[in-house]
């Protein structure tokens, strides 16, 4: 719990950067609002459209006794909203970062000078990451379909498929954002695969804290230039880049699995 609470730490240290750049800060809401603007729409047409489309999916339940029938269909409603929600706001993520990629690099440097004094500038290549950024959906999609199927457990579902996609959501989002520092220092995706089960519970803070205030209305244009910040600080605690003021990196000491070698000789 610790190591999870100090992943979302680092989402709010992520705000401080707000006071030391703020005109780069506030053009990071740009991409995000126009993004943000057609997901929310899309989000709220079918939330509209969808008690006629669980109606149609479930002719057989007009004979069931009439709590029944809307217990059934109140289950798939949520459950179908619920996981179109983990859809949208994996997708907000990846397409928002593509569209902002200019406005997202200059946060991503600012954090690093701000934090380190360097700028690390690795090539990763174009088409490397539109593979990641799909690889990325298509599992977002999966744990979609995952806390749909759990959220049709009757009484309990919607709470444990909401935590299940929150879950699973969050490390995707930590997966997606932290990819840029990483990269950035020479890891491939297998690289910063190993790098985040070694530090799974902070990572899984710091993408659970922003996926949470990605589900806030408003909360993902708001969160998403911190956000990009936070994950350029949690890089450089897992890494352990000691910040340029001397202090440790990170709110509290990483402990990775010792066994686990997550760093390729080019990162060290």
């Amino acid at each position: 719990m610790r190591e999870f609470l100090a992943g979302a730490a680092l989402l709010a240290r992520g705000l401080g950067q707000w006071r030391r750049t703020p005109g780069a800060m506030a053009l990071g809401l740009i991409p995000g609002t126009v993004v943000g603007l057609i997901f929310g729409s899309a989000l709220v047409t079918w939330g509209l459209v969808l008690p006629g489309l669980v109606d149609d999916w479930t002719p057989f339940a007009d004979t069931w006794a009439p709590f029944w029938a809307g217990a059934l269909r109140t289950a798939i409603g949520l459950a179908s909203f619920g996981a179109a929600l983990l859809i949208v706001v994996v997708s907000f993520t990846v397409v928002t970062l593509a569209v902002g990629e200019p406005f997202y690099d200059r946060i991503w440097r600012a954090t690093e000078r701000s934090a380190t004094g360097v700028v690390p500038d690795v090539e990763y290549g174009f088409w490397r990451a539109v593979g990641d950024s799909v690889r990325l959906i298509v599992r977002g999609i999966l744990a979609a379909a995952l806390a749909w199927l759990i959220g049709l457990i009757p009484f309990v579902g919607g709470v444990l498929g909401f935590v299940a996609g929150v879950l699973l959501t969050g490390w995707l989002l930590a997966d997606e954002l932290t990819s840029r520092a990483l990269s950035a220092r020479g890891l491939d995706r297998r690289a910063r695969t190993q790098l985040l089960r070694s530090h799974r519970a902070r990572a899984l803070g710091f993408g659970v804290a922003t996926q949470l205030c990605f589900l806030v209305p408003l909360g993902a244009v708001a969160v998403m230039p911190a956000a990009v910040a936070g994950s350029t600080l949690w890089a450089h605690a897992a890494l352990g880049i000691p910040p340029r003021d001397g202090s440790t990196p990170g709110p509290l000491p990483l402990h990775p699995d010792r066994s686990t070698n997550a760093r390729p000789d080019s990162a060290r």
